[in-house]
């Protein structure tokens, strides 16, 4: 059998265990979480949201046992990349998302401000073990943060939180206990099959693995996230489709990164220059880019939607063109930059002057004479 069909089936086979390993995971934790007591907004805000992350969290790492450094980071920057672009614009084609004030007071900021930081951190050419644990500190101050105020919020804003199933039969520790260790079992497996391919791939194709990492990698650690968005989309649950792609974005960096940048060891974890100069500042531009659609009449049109498709596919291309039609990779560039990029920003300027314009107006007409 051909290497690179090799190198696909086990991509494939990588994904579909991390997919299966990180719902036993969530079943299980959430199982154990509930015997225990914990509360069920705090199961929320922790137990599910690591879940939906830890197919990130298991292929970054593996790949830094495997000394792939370039994999490791770009698989978690990708992934958000995916997450913003694919998972919530796939999401607003279903149903437009209506978007809570706090995130757009909190949660987006918050993440735009920890991207900022990452694209800092990772400008030297290394994110070292002390900024991997400043990642990590910075992870559990906001989930204490979230705990405490997300009960001061207006009523109904914890029903944002995935829904958790209380039955009975879910409650069997022993039960619990084998589906937690399966899905790690699974997660384990799965991240070290997928890494394995995902290397094979990039030798055979003869392109570095940050690429790999950036494309195939991310988007099927991202799977549980898409479907998870995907089926709140349908249900009507737009505020947990939202909230499950911000929250995923916030782990990627401040777990994924901050832990394989603390088991990099002295010499820190190594950055691609390639994602230093393009895909890290672009993972900071999509999440500036979310802040003026978020403000268009709190809500996330299916016409937004589909311009973040438009241009995550934009980006695809600009992966491909290099090893299938170079001679019009730079024309193609050319394009995007001078012609695309301007008209993206005018349109989004035009959005946040008018939902500004339309505000004060109704300001005004609500003041007493």
């Amino acid at each position: 059998m051909p290497i690179f069909l090799i190198s696909i089936i086990e991509v494939l086979i990588g994904i579909g265990l991390l997919f299966g390993g990180g719902e036993l995971f969530v079943q299980g934790s959430v199982a154990i979480a509930l015997i225990l007591g914990i509360p069920q907004l705090v199961i929320g805000l922790t137990v599910v949201s690591l879940g939906t992350s830890a197919p990130e969290l298991f292929v970054s790492l593996s790949s830094i046992f495997r000394g792939s450094d370039a994999l490791a980071v770009s698989n978690a920057v990708g992934s958000n990349i995916f997450n913003v672009l694919v998972v919530l614009g796939s999401s607003a084609l279903v149903l437009p998302l209506k978007v809570e004030s706090r995130l757009v007071k909190r949660d987006v900021p918050l993440l735009l401000a920890v991207s900022a930081a990452v694209w800092g951190m990772a400008s030297a050419g290394r994110i070292t073990w002390q900024a991997g644990l400043a990642l990590l500190l910075a992870l559990l101050i906001n989930t204490i943060w979230e705990i405490r105020t997300v009960r001061e919020e207006p009523e109904g804003i914890e029903q944002a939180e995935p829904e958790i199933n209380l039955s009975p039969a879910n409650q069997s520790l022993n039960k619990a206990l084998i589906k937690l260790i399966t899905g790690i079992i699974l997660l384990a497996i799965g991240s070290n099959v997928l890494v394995k391919g995902a290397t094979m791939s990039a030798a055979f194709l003869g392109v570095s693995e940050a690429v790999i990492g950036l494309t195939i990698v991310s988007a099927g650690t991202s799977m549980p996230e898409l479907v998870t968005s995907l089926v709140a989309a349908f249900r009507g649950r737009t505020d947990l489709a939202i909230g499950n792609v911000v929250g995923s974005c916030l782990l990627n960096q401040l777990l994924v990164i901050g832990s394989c940048a603390i088991f990099s060891g002295i010499n820190g974890l190594q950055v691609d220059d390639l994602l230093i100069r393009r895909d890290i500042p672009l993972m900071v531009l999509t999440t500036i880019a979310c802040m003026p659609i978020f403000w268009t009449k709190g809500k996330i049109s299916r016409k937004e939607g589909g311009t973040l498709l438009s241009i995550y596919l934009l980006y695809l291309i600009d992966q491909i063109l290099p090893k299938t039609l170079p001679s019009i990779q730079e024309e193609y560039r050319l394009i995007v930059l001078c012609i695309l990029v301007p008209s993206l920003i005018i349109l989004m300027t035009f959005q946040v002057i008018k939902y500004w314009t339309q505000l004060r107006r109704e300001r005004k007409a609500n003041q007493p004479n």
